[in-house]
Order: C-alpha cells, then structure tokens, then sequence
C-alpha cells in the first residue's frame, strides 16, 4: 500500500474506503465483462455476427486492459480484491452481459453489448466526478478508460443504426490508445 497516496487522497476530502470499493466494483465488472465478452465473441457467427466479432474483441481485450490497470491502483489505495471469485463476480458495478436467449439475434446480441458500455461510462463518470481535481492518478485513470468506453459505446451503437459514431478501426485490437500507459505490462 503506498501510504502517502493513500494519506493525501483522504487530505483531498475524498472517503478512500467509498473510493477503494468503487474501484473493486468497476474492476470487477471489468473482469466479467471481459468472460462474457468471450462468449458473445465465440458465438457471433454467420454473415452479420462475422463483422462483430472484430468488434466485440477489441471491446473485450481493452476490458481486460481496464481491469489491469484498476488492480494497482486498488492496493495503492490500502484496498484488495476479494480472495474468492464468486464474491468479486457478485459485486460487479454492472450486470452481466448474458449470451441472448437466441445467439443468432445479433440485434439482441448488440443491445447486450451497448448496454455494458453504457453501464461502463456511468460508472467512470462517477468516479471521475468523485476524483477531479483531488484524486489525480485515479480521475486520469478513470478518465483514460472512460474514453475508451465511449467508444465501445459508439462502435456498438453505430451497428445498431444509432447514427454514425465518427470512430475508426484504431489498429491491433486491444490497442487501448487510452489506457496504455497506465499498464505495467506490456500490452504489445
């Protein structure tokens, strides 16, 4: 735990445990979306599912990514994950994101997908909200991931005939433009 980060948080006015359980929550979520994503992914097939999967994948590694660069965060802060895998499961900030009762559905599958990420931007602009201009390293942080959430959101939304999201295939998926630099491993 570093001790001053943590000292000068709570200086700022900020409630660190509030915080800290914010953090496990999101980390949390982050990591279930990540299981669930690999379902959609696997099972998005056929001629409309083949142009997701791309998609989904690139959402999917960068909420691997995000949950990554949560973890140090977390312990820096004098927080902890919790040692069994249901509990952390169970306290995701966002709900599953369940395979449609019908996979073939893309339409259902995509609504699935827009709703995580929709849960995925409240939860960072929460966060950012609670930290800005007083927790640094956790709102640049937040904010780094909440920009790439809203792009998840604006591909997803784009495929469901929302309007054009102005967004761009950025490269290699799970490139996290945003997050990379708060990764302590290499993300390649």
């Amino acid at each position: 735990m570093g001790k001053v980060a943590r000292q000068v948080v709570e200086q700022a006015g900020i409630d660190v445990n509030v915080l800290v359980d914010k953090l496990v929550r999101a980390a949390a979520a982050e990591f279930t979306t990540f299981y669930y994503y690999t379902i959609l992914r696997v099972n998005s097939i056929g001629f409309d599912g083949e142009g997701l999967k791309e998609i989904i994948e690139d959402a999917r590694i960068e909420d691997r990514n995000h949950y990554e660069a949560l973890v140090p965060r977390i312990y820096e802060l004098g927080g902890a994950l919790p040692r069994d895998i249901r509990t952390f499961a169970d306290m995701a900030a966002c709900p599953d994101a369940y395979l449609p009762a019908d996979p073939r559905d893309m339409k259902a599958m995509l609504n699935v997908l827009v709703e995580a990420e929709r849960c995925a931007i409240r939860v960072y602009t929460d966060i950012c909200n609670m930290t800005a201009g007083k927790d640094h390293r956790t709102y640049e942080l937040s904010l780094a991931i909440l920009n790439e959430e809203v792009e998840h959101e604006s591909w997803f939304s784009e495929y469901l005939g929302e309007g054009p999201s102005g967004h761009f295939r950025r490269g290699a998926p799970g490139a996290s433009p945003y997050v990379r630099r708060f990764m302590t491993a290499d993300i390649g």
